[in-house]
């Protein structure tokens, strides 16, 4: 596979190149992650986007190596401040999950321990990799980090379990524990899937103030392009388990060239358009334990011609800052 991508800045804080995660699951073989490279820059917000099952969610994990029993990296390199974290064991892993790279999950009620205190659970992040000891000083340090997520009454709410708040304020814990050893990078799983729209607008608005504020990097895993568009900096497309299109926001929301961005953005209905029908992306995703030959999005494209059904599209670069895998881009 040609492994074009953006060219990786001076400040290049993640590198994943190459990335191959597979699943073996009763004899099947399932390629969540095929060939995925991409960078993420200091300071920068890097979006994933593309439907369920096309490898988001276990590309995020793969970075901090939580991926199931089931699941291995089984080639390619994830480059953190230039140390290659696929040769780390799960001892050095410790070290940077939950303190230079966290990450927030989609569903904080299955997230969060039951049976420990929110106070308690934040405390573990900040006694393990801030190193502090102290019990004064841990509760001061909580109680700050627990404000500056908008938690009302933090002094007196260290005490109440995970069930005494509501799912909005769940994922303000959430956040709480990702930021309270200060990252340097933060991959947000869906972190609004669950809440619903009027609380979605207020934890977006907390996550960009926190990321200007501490200034850590984040991977932003969505379906949604609207929450993209409002985030990120880069864009990167992700269909069945492979990076279709990348590149800055303004070039792939603006001038989209991969058959499948271009359906994806006009799935989007306009608020200042009355339609009929709302358009959707015929068929449906293949299936990743027999993928099919050549570019995998050609059964459900209607420009799809013999060549994109024999051989895979390789990464073209066609502007600094845009690269896409199709041989019939949009024009």
């Amino acid at each position: 596979m040609n492994s074009s991508t953006l060219t990786p800045g001076p400040s290049s804080l993640l590198e994943v190149r190459n990335l191959e995660v597979y699943y073996d699951l009763s004899g099947r073989r399932v390629r969540a992650v095929d060939g995925v490279s991409l960078d993420v820059r200091e300071g920068e917000v890097v979006g994933l986007i593309g439907e369920s099952g096309c490898g988001k969610t276990t590309l995020g994990r793969a970075v901090v190596k939580l991926l199931p029993t089931y699941a291995r990296i089984a080639s390619g390199e994830i480059l953190f401040e230039n140390e290659n974290l696929v040769q780390k064991d799960e001892n050095e892993m410790r070290s940077i999950r939950g303190g230079k790279i966290s990450m927030i999950f989609q569903n904080p009620t299955t997230s969060l321990n039951p049976s420990l205190t929110v106070g308690e659970q934040i405390s573990e992040v900040v006694r393990l990799h801030q190193r502090v000891t102290r019990r004064s000083e841990v509760r001061t340090r909580v109680v700050d980090i627990l404000r500056k997520v908008g938690i009302w009454d933090a002094q007196n709410r260290l005490g109440n379990y995970p069930y005494e708040f509501s799912v909005g304020m769940r994922q303000r814990v959430m956040i709480a524990m990702a930021v309270s050893a200060n990252p340097k990078l933060v991959i947000a799983d869906e972190p609004t899937s669950s809440l619903d729209v009027s609380v979605q607008a207020r934890i977006l608005e907390l996550l960009h103030r926190l990321r200007k504020e501490l200034q850590f990097s984040v991977v932003l895993i969505t379906h949604n392009i609207g929450l993209a568009a409002d985030m990120c900096d880069k864009i990167a497309i992700m269909y069945a388990g492979k990076v279709v299109e990348y590149g800055s926001k303004s070039a792939v929301l603006a001038r989209p060239k991969h058959r499948y961005t271009f359906a994806l953005l006009k799935a989007v209905p306009l608020l200042h358009t009355d339609v009929d029908k709302l358009y959707t992306v015929r068929g449906n995703p293949p299936d990743l334990t027999d993928p099919p030959v050549g570019c995998r999005f050609h059964p459900r494209c209607e420009y799809a011609e013999q060549t994109c059904k024999s051989h895979e599209p390789p990464l073209v670069t066609l502007e600094p800052d845009h690269i896409v895998s199709c041989f019939k881009p949009v024009t």
